[in-house]
């Protein structure tokens, strides 16, 4: 089990003013090449250094997870926004949800076209409707009501993606259902400095995917989760595992049960990959401040940001700390 985590004995429960967290990432993955390695770094480093920045300067929990996760689907090398795998049609179809852990508000969209940031959209169903989840028309008819911009569906395809799919299209002739290959999301979770937590999840899917196939992201429960008197959870990986075992929420389950982080992560990793063969991985971070990173993936792109600290990595040890301008 590849893992990284760091303890502290805060609680803020009895310090109101608590140092916040966020920890942020880019993503399980089976392997990633020597030439995109530094760009994902840089890409997942500015993230947590922008989610980070907001909660130092007395922002929400929900603040910061939007912020560093709109980065990442701003970044090409991230399947998100931008850089959205393609489905069977050569077309990208993005899910996301975010959640509140103050009063567990959420907001998820699924199967949403041409608009550059799904994750602000899912901000804005929690925020301005009485649902948690609008999808493909539905949410495109509220995006328009909401005044969210549509961008050509030009700009959200990379021409690494379209190869992507190509060769997908040519080695399988079908969906890929392989647990190992289709890994990619981007998250984030956070702490505030009242105490509050928030994550956020983003992706474009699989590749090669069926037209209005929706996995795990934007599943409350299963792509993240998040609650005041527990953590918040932020995962990653082979998406239709993860719905199967709501790995979010069963993970806070063992946390609830008095497992450390650590402990509550391998245990649900490990019952998905023995059940179903499924990989991936998890952030977390404790209503204390505690966090935590754990993957089954040959690779997952993290960083974490604390007490003036950036603490990141891609590959199992092959962590780094560098202090925070």
């Amino acid at each position: 089990m590849r893992s990284v985590a760091l303890n502290c004995d805060m609680n803020p429960d009895v310090n109101p003013d608590v140092n916040p967290v966020i920890v942020v990432h880019g993503g399980g993955a089976s392997k990633i090449s020597k030439d995109r390695k530094e760009r994902v770094r840089q890409g997942i480093m500015k993230a947590a250094q922008a989610g980070y920045k907001i909660l130092t300067e007395g922002g929400s929990a929900v603040d910061a997870v939007e912020g560093a996760v709109t980065i990442l689907e701003d970044h090409p090398e991230f399947n998100a926004g931008c850089g959205s795998v393609l489905n069977a049609n050569g077309d990208v179809e993005m899910d996301a949800s975010i959640m509140n852990g103050k009063d567990l508000s959420a907001g998820a969209v699924s199967a949403v076209r041409c608009i550059a940031n799904p994750i602000k959209l899912a901000r804005l169903v929690m925020e301005k409707t009485t649902h948690c989840f609008l999808t493909d028309q539905g949410a495109a008819k509220f995006a328009a009501a909401m005044g969210v911009p549509t961008i050509p569906k030009e700009q959200l395809v990379t021409e690494r993606n379209i190869k992507r799919l190509e060769k997908e299209k040519h080695e399988k002739g079908a969906p890929n259902s392989d647990c190992q290959k289709n890994l990619g999301t981007v998250g984030a979770v956070a702490l505030d400095r009242k105490g509050n937590v928030a994550y956020a999840t983003s992706t474009g899917g699989i590749v090669n995917k069926m037209v209005g196939r929706v996995g795990d992201t934007p599943c409350i429960g299963s792509g993240g989760y998040a609650d005041n008197d527990i953590g918040a959870i932020s995962t990653t990986g082979h998406g239709e595992s993860i719905l199967k075992v709501n790995l979010a929420r069963l993970t806070l389950f063992q946390v609830e049960q008095g497992k450390t982080l650590e402990e509550a992560a391998d245990t649900s990793l490990g019952y998905m990959k023995s059940k179903l063969k499924g990989l991936g991985g998890v952030i977390l971070v404790s209503k204390a401040g505690d966090w935590a990173v754990r993957w089954t993936s040959a690779s997952m792109p993290w960083a974490a940001a604390k007490d003036g600290k950036l603490h990141s990595g891609i590959d199992l040890e092959e962590t780094s700390v560098t202090d925070l301008p």
